[in-house]
């Protein structure tokens, strides 16, 4: 194919490739904090909410974002940013339902709650979906990465995604989930501040909001789009691919984010992350991806620039970003290009080692055994995701339509499955198998021509084919909740007492068989203490506390605590979970040598000590 040339200076040039070398070389950092399986998918369940929120923004904003959107913008204004702004719905699902299901059932996959819920048959189907969708994921990705350093750099799109992902595949090889979330926390900040830098730059240059809001077209100043039309971008059309089901599969069953969630430090903590994400963040990342697209149509309409909706971002940075800033912008790109692609490598190791090769390969290995797969299995994840490229290049017409069809059909059956399975207790085992077999099948009927008119045809509110990738997504919940709804009332559903902790309306008893005792409710603060090591301690996980500490926490023996270094900005990184013994003697808590070595910390050095429940 035909090459385009770096259209910035040697200067940005520079950054962008300094800005490569920087994040490997972050990533293979924080390597050293990986020693377990536990470590390698979970980061050890150490981390901060606030961290973990700039994590999420990171892979949220994926590799498409700033191209997609930006594109979008230019061609239909402020409600390209519709996408970012319909998960709010999803809130109350996550954050009192779908969070203390994963966390209390100490979850190592999502495949493992269908087998808990329904059997061992239907977590056969859910890995082979799972592994689906985030291998197809992965190749959406590296496929963008090849298009915008063809963009950028003048590289081949395949060049451009072989070279991208070897570098990422590399440090999550090493690292996992703790080099994943580092990486992906500079990363957030970076394409935040990036984008709506130029954003508000575009602003200021156009003599104020007033100004810049003036020279968009009248049809770019609305919200929504229009309801059915165009078929590409209408309302119903962006709402039931992205909103249901892109957002529902991002929340409920990509493997990446529910290894976030359960890298925190607690449910407390997972939930403010979750609001912080969704109602702060994610409103941020609307503006600083289609910003620039507003932008550009604006310096269009004023005759001061000439360009198309796909030069949008890149041609609107350059025009208004001085040499080198103009490469710190193209570096936020870049972040983008990994941040998504990272979390998906790893969750495809997660779900291999642990749905498969843990159990019908080798049971009972040692960890160590378990963290070389992984780490194989990684660099094989990110060799798939490249075969995909080609696929993609040929078969579709946009990064857009692509990344549609893939959210907007592989997923569904395992999203209303598992929804049917957390909120309704008279949902079977013989459904959950129904729903994931027969709603893939039904999906994969709607691909084939006559066929995909018949079945999507009604679905598509007047529009035409164009829209059959997106209202793919409303055909498939249609009748995977119908197959669903009918075999569960034909069926034997689970005794309550075999699905506790598995459904919601059983949170509390979750909590109290994760603990292993009562729930401490008792309010309480952080105490300050200083950590001695002690080898004679009979059990790793146990700590002796000072008798003031525990009155400060208001903590008994057996509550959960979590002991960090009381430097904040460590995020978690340096910490650990232990429970608390009988009252310890003296002003120290006691720990034995091996949890200190998990948690970094150097003997004698003051810590943070609180209670989780």
């Amino acid at each position: 194919m035909e090459t385009s040339a770096f259209i910035g200076t040697r200067l940005d040039l520079l950054v962008v490739f300094a800005y490569f070398a920087a994040i490997v070389g972050f990533g293979m950092y924080f390597a050293r904090y990986t020693r377990t399986t536990r470590d390698f998918f979970f980061g050890g369940q150490r981390f901060s909410w606030w961290l973990i929120a700039f994590s999420c923004i990171a892979t949220t904003v994926g590799s498409y974002s700033f191209q997609k959107y930006s594109e979008q913008g230019f061609a239909y204004g402020i409600s390209s940013s519709q996408t970012y702004l319909n998960d709010w719905y999803w809130m109350s699902i996550l954050l009192l339902v779908w969070l203390p299901i994963i966390y209390y059932q100490r979850l190592n996959s999502i495949p493992e709650y269908f087998e808990r819920r329904f059997g061992p048959v239907s977590r056969g189907f859910a890995t082979v979906i799972i592994l689906l969708y985030l291998i197809a994921y992965i190749g959406i990705n590296v496929y963008t990465i090849g298009v915008v350093l063809h963009s950028l750099l003048g590289w081949p799109v395949f060049t451009g995604a072989v070279i991208t992902t070897v570098l990422v595949t590399l440090y999550v090889m090493v690292g996992g989930q703790t080099s994943v979330i580092m990486t992906d926390l500079a990363q957030g900040i970076i394409l935040l501040v990036a984008g709506l830098a130029v954003f508000f730059a575009g602003v200021v240059h156009l003599g104020g909001f007033g100004d810049f809001w003036a020279l968009l077209p009248q049809g770019h100043r609305f919200a929504f789009s229009e309801f059915n039309a165009p078929d590409k971008f209408s309302f119903i059309g962006v709402f039931v691919q992205d909103g249901l089901s892109n957002s529902g599969a991002f929340i409920l069953m990509n493997q990446g984010i529910v290894m976030r969630f359960l890298a925190i430090r607690s449910v407390h903590d997972a939930r403010k992350m979750s609001v912080c994400w969704l109602l702060v963040l994610a409103p941020l990342a609307a503006v600083a991806t289609s910003g620039a697209g507003w932008i550009g149509r604006a310096l269009v309409e004023s005759g001061e620039l000439e360009m198309g909706a796909t030069d949008a971002f890149v041609h609107t940075a350059w025009f208004l970003c001085a040499p080198g800033v103009f490469g710190f912008v193209l570096a936020a790109l870049t972040a983008a290009l990994m941040s998504t692609a990272d979390t998906l490598i790893n969750a495809v190791s997660a779900v291999f080692v642990n749905d498969i090769w843990k159990r019908h390969v080798r049971p009972g290995a040692d960890d160590a055994h378990y963290l070389k797969v992984a780490r194989l299995v990684s660099l094989a994840a990110g060799a798939l995701g490249l075969a995909l490229v080609p696929i993609y290049y040929y078969q579709y017409e946009s990064i857009y339509y692509a990344h549609a069809v893939v959210t907007g059909s592989i997923p569904v059956p395992m999203v209303m499955a598992i929804l049917f399975g957390i909120l309704w207790k008279r949902y079977t085992p013989a459904a959950a198998v129904a729903t994931l077999a027969g709603g893939l099948f039904l999906v994969g009927l709607s691909f084939f021509p006559p066929l995909d008119k018949w079945l999507i045809g009604p679905f598509a509110f007047g529009m035409g084919s164009g829209s059959y990738g997106f209202m793919r997504a409303l055909y498939g919940f249609v009748v995977c909740g119908v197959l669903g709804v009918v075999v569960s009332l034909i069926t034997k559903p689970k005794p309550l007492n075999e699905i506790t902790g598995l459904v919601t309306g059983t949170q509390l008893e979750a909590m109290r068989r994760y603990k292993g005792g009562e729930i401490n409710r008792t309010p309480g603060k952080k105490a300050r203490v200083r950590v001695q090591a002690d080898a004679t301690l009979p059990d790793p996980q146990t700590v002796l506390v000072p008798q003031s500490a525990l009155g400060v926490m208001a903590a008994r023996p057996g509550d959960m605590l979590y002991v960090s270094d009381p430097r904040w900005w460590f995020g978690g990184l340096r910490s650990v979970h232990v429970r608390a013994g009988e009252p310890g003697d003296g002003e120290v808590l006691r720990i034995h040598p091996e949890a200190l070595a998990d948690a970094h910390l150097r003997d004698g050095q003051a810590a943070v000590v609180e209670k989780i429940i």
